[in-house]
């Protein structure tokens, strides 16, 4: 009698540990951005939405500042399963399907307008559809992540300006498309090791968008901010094909649903920030100079649909991302 009532009593409390387990499960959401950002913030926000709106059957914490890994890392953890859920640069996902990579060509937008309107085209859903079809991943979203800019401890006003620099590029091989067409020597440095190597002199320069440059204190060990506005950078939110499978369709809608609305919310954020911010580096001490863009412009154009400069899109998806500018006009 008490062996059968010791047994139940293990059965009734497997029971309530498992029935637990399986009302909220605990998922990973890595990324190499600051605390402070607009991109994290968001995250925790889209995470509690997730939790209520899902009756707490889904607790997502959020890693940020490369506490998971740098970029390449954590998307191969994505494949991994060791983590669930990633911000990355579209640069970083076309290492796996080359094509969505194609918004991160220099000077590819004629302006922000031309972007907005890349991020609400069919082009983007089919380029997102490629990256899903090749990974088994979901990509969900694309946050503005702004327009980048060359830093460094003297002026550079033209191509010429930068022939020979040591320019940290991030870890993906699109960037050196950049690099290649104003003739600076390329050094991938991990995100998280970038103050470091400026300060060092380990590299001459860096480029980010402006409230990356704030962020990270890049400004700190650089006198010079050049707008250059090379990139007009920006992140997908993925969430791992493992995941993906695990949820219930009414779940992937409030996902889908939750990380597009964080996504907008990053997005105006950011593009709010780097309107500001010149007067404010100008405020830390900084010099911020107008280079001439349409120089630097005409020196990436010719690699666009290069493919030993990185290009790996077809003629016909570069075409219809410039008939997108025609349209805003």
């Amino acid at each position: 009698m008490i062996r059968g009532f010791l047994a139940a009593a293990t059965m009734a409390a497997c029971a309530l540990f498992g029935g637990t387990a399986e009302a909220q499960q605990r998922l990973r959401w890595a990324h190499v951005y600051e605390t402070g950002e607009a991109y994290h913030t968001e995250a925790l926000w889209a995470a509690q939405q997730i939790k209520e709106r899902t009756q707490n059957r889904w607790n997502i914490e959020v890693f940020a500042a490369s506490a998971l890994g740098n970029e390449p890392t954590i998307n191969q953890g994505l494949s991994l399963g060791t983590v669930d859920i990633i911000y990355t640069g579209v640069a970083f996902a076309g290492a796996t399907y080359k094509p969505i990579a194609i918004s991160n060509a220099p000077y590819i937008f004629r302006d922000y307008g031309h972007f907005a309107a890349y991020r609400q085209s069919e082009l983007l859903r089919d380029l997102m559809a490629g990256y899903d079809k090749q990974t088994g991943h979901r990509s969900v979203a694309l946050t503005y992540y702004g327009a980048r800019h060359l830093t460094a401890n003297r002026a550079i006003t033209k191509p010429e300006d930068a022939r020979g620099m040591k320019l940290r590029v991030p870890q993906a091989p699109l960037f050196l498309m950049f690099t290649r067409s104003i003739g600076a020597n390329a050094t991938p440095i991990a995100f998280a090791e970038v103050y470091l190597a400026l300060q060092q002199g380990t590299v001459d320069g860096q480029e980010n968008p402006l409230p990356t440059i704030q962020a990270k204190k890049f400004y700190e060990v650089q006198s010079h901010i050049m707008l250059s506005g090379h990139i007009t950078e920006s992140i997908l939110t993925i969430v791992g094909r493992a995941t993906w499978n695990w949820l219930n369709e009414a779940d992937r809608k409030v996902f889908e649903e939750v990380l597009r609305e964080a996504a907008t919310r990053a997005s105006k954020q950011i593009r709010d920030a780097e309107l500001s911010l010149p007067d404010w580096f100008r405020q830390q001490g900084k010099t911020v100079l107008e280079p001439d863009r349409a120089a630097f412009r005409a020196a990436a154009m010719p690699l666009h649909n290069d493919q030993a400069a990185g290009a790996g899109w077809t003629k016909e998806q570069y075409d219809r991302l410039q008939a997108i500018a025609s349209a805003t006009n």
